[in-house]
């Protein structure tokens, strides 16, 4: 699959880094330094605009090592890049940890993943079928 791109930073584009990975790094781009305090969030920039096919959306998640080292995710993981949006790529990340956190200029901050999906059409119903899980939720099937 191709898809357009623009990359306004000085930093390579997103790859993967193996031939089996699902998600590329995004970078920051940052004109300094920033300083994340503990509980802290903000949207820092990526420097890539997109075009994605109709029928795709770009998912944006958390870097599994900065998460478990750093405490440093996305917050509203996975975030959703649409096949219509044009903006700027920017990732929502907070930090979780008791610590300051510094991003710079460069750093590899969440990845990316390209998915498809599919569009949903309702069909109301009086009633839906039965099943032997029935309306349990939330931990209803058990710990082990």
């Amino acid at each position: 699959m191709q898809i357009k791109i623009i990359n306004t930073s000085n930093h390579e584009l997103p790859n993967y880094e193996t031939i089996a990975s699902a998600g590329m790094d995004l970078r920051a781009k940052l004109s300094e330094a920033r300083t994340l305090k503990p509980l802290e969030r903000s949207i820092v920039g990526t420097g890539l605009f997109i075009e994605l096919p109709i029928g795709y959306e770009a998912q944006v998640r958390p870097r599994s090592g900065l998460a478990a080292k750093k405490g440093i995710t996305v917050l509203n993981a996975p975030g959703t890049v649409d096949a219509d949006y044009r903006g700027e790529i920017g990732v929502i990340l907070i930090n979780l940890s008791n610590d300051d956190f510094t991003i710079e200029n460069g750093e590899r901050i969440a990845q990316l993943v390209i998915a498809k999906h599919e569009r949903a059409e309702w069909i109301e119903v009086e009633e839906l079928s039965q099943t032997s899980r029935g309306a349990g939720g939330f931990g209803s099937t058990g710990t082990k």
